[in-house]
């Protein structure tokens, strides 16, 4: 392939406008001829750039509203004309057709449009066609056209024309060609999934997922795998649309931690001060306090060991009292609707703590979905975003809870929600006592919460574990009655669990007889 190509002709069509006429008047300066459409040539001659209109090169006027005019063999001809093969230079000299060096062309705003809540009318008349197809044509004859899709590479375009005398190489080319498609098939992803909602079609024959280089990082889970982190282009608040104000680059595992312990306070509302410590994506304090600095201290004495080089996520503004009590210890990342001038006083200490501000909190309740790899193929499903109907909830046993219980069930419900299953949650006065995850047998994730909170009991100097009085949260139904019974023995006195197991009288029963009030939910919260 040849290497160096000059850049003679360029053809110049861009909804998005920043940085174009600093770009165009470059590209004047070494001579190149620019051709545009619309209102990108509106504004070029508005600049005092010459400009040729599409329209002249084609002979046709833009017509259909825009929808007709780069869908013209000169404008195609030009992009795709191979300049080392005879018959096509014949061709292009039979036809008039001018080779096209260069395409700058980023497309109709269809992800803002769609954003924004438009109208399906107006979704549909942000499609780009005529962008998309040049792009592919151009990216496809690399061998002699450069592309340009994001105005982030234009200082790499014109620093590669001042590098080769107004040239551009073959690598990047290439490089350009597979950004190009990269943009085309993100822009044809966001169409299709779109468009499978707006029509009610929740099993598409083919899903696209798409997202944009957010940060490349020093490696994934383990230092032997490499990754990356690419953002969908969502405005939900969270760790890909934050503030980072300090400390290093996040990791691999910092970024999955901060997302679910931001996710977990989130639901947890926003009535009172809540603080949320994630250790390897679990949650291994959580609790609700008069202030956000009562809160990290209740969350921090469910378990103070797994708590050191975790991840914090609140629910309000960190100040800097909650800040000088997280700076005890060493902490990861903290995540917050927002940060005080006191609170990043505090943290400017701690040079290696990841302080991150996202402007609020994301809606649990928000439709969305998940996938996740397996091999040969993924696994799609929607966002658990299932709430609570309190009206359903159903007092199985003969005692029902008290108000205080109830209370505590619902705190403990929605943790259970965020503990990778199986997931046992006990919860006293606001506030996690004990929390068993990710075992294979829920009687084992009973037993582990129970002993976390004995052994937190010699830590505080306490006479009886928090364990004692506190409720219990589990995401599945309980399939024996054997890890009722263990929640009954290390204090607990109130149930929440979905219920739906062959053996539920079995377990109402034992839940009778240990005295424990029961509310089935009949809803589950697995979370592998």
């Amino acid at each position: 392939m040849t290497d160096l190509v000059p850049i003679g002709r360029a053809l110049i069509s861009v909804s998005d406008k920043g940085g174009l006429i600093e770009f165009a008047r470059a590209l004047a300066g070494y001579g190149v001829e620019l051709i545009s459409t619309g209102g990108t040539s509106l504004a070029l001659r508005a600049a005092g750039l010459k400009v040729r209109d599409v329209s002249e090169v084609t002979g046709f006027p833009e017509m259909m509203d825009g929808r007709v005019k780069t869908l013209h063999p000169m404008v195609h001809g030009g992009l795709l004309a191979l300049r080392d093969d005879d018959e096509h230079l014949v061709a292009m000299a039979a036809h008039g057709i001018e080779p096209i060096d260069l395409l700058v062309v980023n497309l109709y705003p269809f992800e803002a449009t769609v954003a924004k809540g438009a109208a399906y009318d107006d979704c549909i008349e942000n499609i780009d066609i005529g962008g998309p197809a040049m792009i592919r044509a151009a990216s496809k004859n690399h061998k002699f056209v450069t592309v340009v899709t994001d105005p982030e590479d234009y200082a790499a375009l014109l620093d590669e024309m001042k590098r080769n005398d107004g040239a551009a190489s073959l690598a990047f080319r290439k490089r350009q060609a597979q950004i190009a498609y990269g943009r085309t098939a993100a822009y044809d992803a966001a169409v299709s999934t779109w468009m499978a909602g707006a029509i009610g079609e929740e099993t598409p024959r083919r899903r696209a997922f798409a997202g944009t280089l957010a940060q490349s990082l020093r490696y994934g889970e383990n230092p032997h795998q490499s990754a990356a982190f690419y953002t969908d282009g969502s405005a939900r608040p969270g760790v890909a649309t934050a503030k980072q104000w300090q400390g290093k680059e996040l990791s691999y595992n910092n970024i999955n931690d901060t997302d679910a312990a931001f996710e977990l306070v989130a639901d947890l509302g926003t009535d009172a001060p809540a603080c949320v410590i994630v250790k390897h994506a679990n949650p291994c304090g959580v609790a609700k306090g008069a202030s956000l600095a009562e809160a990290y201290a209740r969350a921090f004495d469910c378990d103070r060991t797994s708590a050191f080089g975790g991840i914090i996520a609140l629910n309000r503004t960190l100040d800097g009292a909650t800040a000088e009590k997280i700076s005890e210890i060493f902490t990861e990342v903290v995540i917050a609707p927002d940060a005080d001038d006191d609170a990043k006083a505090v943290f400017a200490a701690k040079k290696n703590l990841r302080l991150l501000t996202t402007g609020g909190l994301p809606d649990p309740k928000a439709k969305g979905l998940a996938y996740r790899q397996v091999s040969g193929g993924f696994l799609v499903q929607d966002r658990d975003s299932g709430q609570l109907d309190l009206s359903a909830l159903k007092v199985v046993t003969k005692r029902a809870p008290t108000e205080a219980e109830m209370a505590d069930l619902l705190f403990a419900w929605k943790v259970a929600k965020h503990v990778k299953s199986n997931a046992i949650v006990y919860v006293r006065d606001g506030a996690t006592v004990g929390v068993g995850a990710g075992q294979m047998s829920r009687v084992d994730s009973t037993r582990i919460a129970a002993r976390k909170a004995q052994d937190m009991a010699e830590v505080l100097g306490l006479a009886q574990p928090l364990t004692k009085g506190s409720v219990v949260a589990s995401d599945a139904f309980f399939p024996f009655a054997d890890g009722l019974l263990t929640a009954a023995e290390a204090g607990a006195t109130a149930v929440i669990q979905p219920g739906g197991s062959m053996r539920d009288a079995e377990v109402i029963a034992a839940a009778d007889e240990a005295g424990l009030a029961m509310v089935f939910t009949g809803m589950r919260h697995f979370r592998h």
